[in-house]
């Protein structure tokens, strides 16, 4: 059942004429019986399973603190060895608390091993350099999707277990427009400075160049991510504040066993995803809070042909208790979606903000393709979306160009309010792309502008489901209606 408010009757007429299938189609028997066995074994009921195989590293009773090793506050000193020092000494001891005390620190690539927990105290800041050198030698890494060698990550993981990042201080990225962001903005009708090395990684990713020659970095234009473990399991972020990022703020890849808490991020240069975890599974996020320039939460599993080339999905991602503020979209999965997602759960959060554009949105292409599947949100409050509370957007970027058709299926939206958007959904495929089986349940929308756009989708149902337009207007039924 979908109630509808009078103005908003009109509405959904245009959706069912702009629609090519209509909305609430009915399937065969035979779909309708897959349809039920896929969500009784992905729905709700399968969250505690993965919430028991998520668990936070313990580390022991030990600590090491950067001072004793020759950093220095203020954050003139370069303290990046001392750093390193430290983190080396409790790696060879078993493990502990790598501690940064109160004060400023200024540092370069800071790179964690296994049975470490790099805690930031509260009063603390790690002030990463501006300086691109303090981000080399080279390290194996995943840039958009597409792996590479390239500037190392602020701080950074390969191949370890147990580590964490941990305290109540500011991890401050020192990104502005006069460094890091710049290698992404146009200058007048100039192209950006990293508009070539892109195009070249792209190229190289697709002919299949081996990684190992995919040499970026020095004299290049790809800014490196905040916070990465790479092919790394028993890894937790909790509590810190993070600013300024030059790139996407925390990006787990290849990874296992995540857990992402009470983490605070305030960035909005060009493509500063919050969270984005790629190609990674059994990962919480949870008490977060999100002002980004991109994104707050976008889950991906690598680009075109060379994500189809490692094809690992991420899988079993619960998202929960969080606030998500500006950025392009609450919860994003997509656009490098080439080796899959499913089992994604988001719930009991909020998402408000004039610059906030969707609450759910999935991005793909002919060129990407990959299939997404068995997405459910649930208990969420949206205030004002720019464009939409539900993007589906198969037309990203080179859209319908391309031989790899992306599927969406089983996705449902459950106890969601919002008060203020454009449209509940828009939702553009192309022949051959799937979109099916998207249910609404028990929600509200109010102050709904526009018609509702879908196109080349399958099945689209509401079940107790109230539209309310923006402003008051007549009732088709009323004598003043215009016939």
């Amino acid at each position: 059942m979908c109630r509808i408010v009078p103005r908003t009757a009109a509405l959904l007429l245009l959706v069912l004429v702009q629609s090519y299938v209509p909305v609430s189609t009915a399937a065969p028997p035979a779909i309708q019986q897959q349809r039920g066995a896929r969500r009784s074994l992905t729905g709700w009921a399968s969250v505690p399973a993965i919430l028991a195989r998520i668990r936070p590293p313990r580390f022991p009773a030990r600590d090491f603190r950067i001072t004793d090793y020759g950093a220095r506050a203020g954050g003139q000193a370069d303290s990046t060895e001392a750093i390193r020092k430290a983190i080396d000494a409790c790696n060879r001891a078993g493990g502990g608390r790598v501690v940064v005390p109160a004060g400023v620190f200024l540092t370069g690539a800071i790179h964690l091993k296994s049975n470490v927990n790099l805690h930031v105290s509260e009063g603390a800041t790690l002030k990463f350099s501006t300086d691109p050198a303090k981000y080399l030698p080279a390290v194996f890494t995943r840039w958009e999707g597409t792996e590479l060698m390239n500037y190392s990550p602020l701080i950074y993981a390969f191949e370890q277990e147990n580590i964490a990042i941990t305290g109540r201080g500011t991890l401050d990225g020192s990104a502005s427009d006069e460094n890091w962001w710049r290698w992404a903005r146009r200058n007048g009708t100039d192209p950006a400075p990293a508009a070539n090395d892109i195009r070249q990684l792209r190229e190289m990713g697709n002919r299949g160049v081996p990684v190992r020659e995919r040499v970026f970095g020095a004299g290049h234009y790809l800014r490196p991510p905040f916070i990465q473990p790479y092919r790394s399991r028993n890894i937790l972020i909790e509590n810190v504040r993070i600013i300024n990022s030059p790139f996407w703020e925390i990006h787990p890849v290849l990874s296992s066993n995540i857990t992402v808490r009470g983490v605070q991020i305030y960035s909005h240069g060009p493509n500063n995803d919050g969270c984005d975890p790629e190609s990674s599974r059994d990962v919480l996020i949870e008490d977060y809070v999100f002002d980004t320039g991109d994104d707050c939460i976008a889950i991906k599993s690598g680009r075109d042909n060379d994500g189809r080339r490692v094809h690992v999905p991420s899988e079993n991602i619960i998202v929960r208790n969080s606030t998500m503020k500006d950025g392009h979209g609450g919860v994003v999965i997509g656009s490098e979606i080439s080796g899959d997602c499913r089992n994604v759960f988001v719930e009991n959060c909020k998402m408000d903000s004039p610059n906030l554009d969707r609450a759910l949105r999935f991005k793909s292409n002919a060129l990407r393709g990959g299939t997404i599947e068995n997405i459910f949100m649930r208990n969420v409050e949206i205030g004002r979306v720019a464009e939409a509370v539900l993007t589906v957007d198969f037309l990203y970027d080179t859209g319908a160009k391309g031989p790899f058709k992306p599927t969406l299926r089983n996705v449902e939206i459950e106890k969601v309010t919002s008060t203020a958007s454009p449209r509940v959904m828009w939702i553009a495929g192309f022949p051959g792309a799937v979109i099916e089986d998207v249910r609404f349940i028990d929600c509200t929308f109010r102050g709904v502008e526009a018609s509702e756009m879908m196109q080349y989708a399958g099945s689209v149902s509401f079940k107790n489901v109230n539209i309310e337009p923006a402003r008051k207007g007549r009732s088709l039924n009323s004598p003043q209606a215009a016939p």
